[in-house]
């Protein structure tokens, strides 16, 4: 099955809340390991970007993920958003 990569995708065309749920879903895809590995890292990097566009349901994700992921991997999911909103 393929993967759904946002970075090949023009995001500015789907709008703000358009693109909060399909950020929210990539989050949900990695924190379940549906059709890839589970990845807290990259999961909490779409909750992140999700939450930001106003996606309420992936503030709680975010905060439920938090609590299975070490200080260091929070902080790498946080750079991780930054570094995707400073390239798109």
């Amino acid at each position: 099955m393929a993967r759904f990569d946002m970075s090949s995708i023009e995001c500015g065309a789907l709008g703000a809340v358009r693109s909060g749920i399909v950020y929210f879903q990539l989050g949900m895809t990695y924190a379940i390991g549906k059709s890839t590995p589970i990845d807290r890292v990259a999961a909490h990097k779409w909750f992140n970007l999700a939450a930001r566009e106003g996606v309420s349901e992936a503030v709680r994700m975010r905060r439920e993920l938090s609590l299975e992921m070490s200080t260091a991997e929070i902080a790498d999911a946080q750079r991780a958003a930054r570094e995707w909103l400073t390239a798109h």
